[in-house]
């Protein structure tokens, strides 16, 4: 892929769980990070080895939940990128009718829901942050725990009047998966994906007030899975707004010790 190519837009896209049992016991999530950062990426795009370690990298970082979203849509040039799914290409479209432009690419990272960065640009990742912390993103507090066989969630009350509605979603997380690319424009080489998103799943509606849900560990953990990103967002799935709040807790060898 060109450097011309994977910066233009791109107007095509596409639209069980293991049941597992685990010991009782709670591991509360990260409390109140300043920024989710999402990257839509490729194992089929050479522009974006660079843009996945910079991920690696936020994902050490605990002020900061980091997602790696891997698109579809390369996948016609030669390598099926093996991690993709079409619900993440849906989804950064969606990003895009929101914003009201047309700019669909890889590596392309969403901040807090709010702002498009080239995804290998980290000064301009860190200045995104900085500039989408206010008008009540990431501000309200979301907690996470595992106990026995669900995932507990909670969402506070808004801290600001005019947020108060948004949508909930859990993430399947598999914190770095090591693949090497057979073809393509990556062809031999061994990329590491990190905090890849596994799975998607709305746990339910919030309106501004105090909230809760258990989440079964059926419908998030399978094997490779040792994390889960639970966020609150504005907007609807279909025209996703910005990040109110999120929480990352890592589910450890939960599947693998059991089988």
């Amino acid at each position: 892929m060109t450097a011309m190519m994977a910066y233009t837009s791109f107007s095509r896209w596409s639209g069980a769980l293991g049941l597992c049992a685990i010991i009782a016991i709670i591991r509360p999530a990260q409390a109140d990070p300043r920024a989710v950062v999402e990257l839509f990426t490729s194992q089929g795009c050479s522009s974006c080895p660079p843009a996945d370690k910079i991920i690696g990298e936020l994902a050490k970082d605990p002020d900061v939940i980091a997602m790696s979203m891997p698109i579809d849509y390369w996948d016609y040039l030669g390598w099926k990128d093996t991690l993709a799914d079409a619900r993440f290409s849906a989804r950064q479209r969606a990003y895009s009718r929101a914003r009201g432009d047309r700019d669909v690419y890889t590596p392309q990272a969403i901040v807090n829901g709010s702002a498009q960065v080239i995804g290998s640009d980290r000064a301009g990742i860190e200045s995104a942050i900085n500039a989408t912390g206010k008008n009540g993103v990431m501000s309200v507090p979301v907690t996470m725990s595992l106990s026995g066989k669900q995932i507990n969630v909670s969402v506070a009350a808004s801290k600001v009047p005019l947020v108060t509605h948004g949508e909930v979603w859990i993430c399947s997380i598999s914190k770095a998966v090591p693949i090497s690319i057979g073809r393509g424009e990556n062809r031999g080489r061994e990329i590491t994906y990190h905090n890849v998103v596994r799975n998607l799943l709305k746990v339910g509606d919030w309106n501004g007030s105090p909230a809760s849900w258990t989440v079964p560990l059926e419908n998030v953990v399978r094997e490779g899975v040792d994390g889960a990103v639970v966020y609150l967002q504005d907007g609807r799935s279909d025209r996703p707004g910005p990040m109110l709040g999120a929480a990352y807790t890592s589910l450890g060898s939960v599947y693998g010790s059991l089988h």
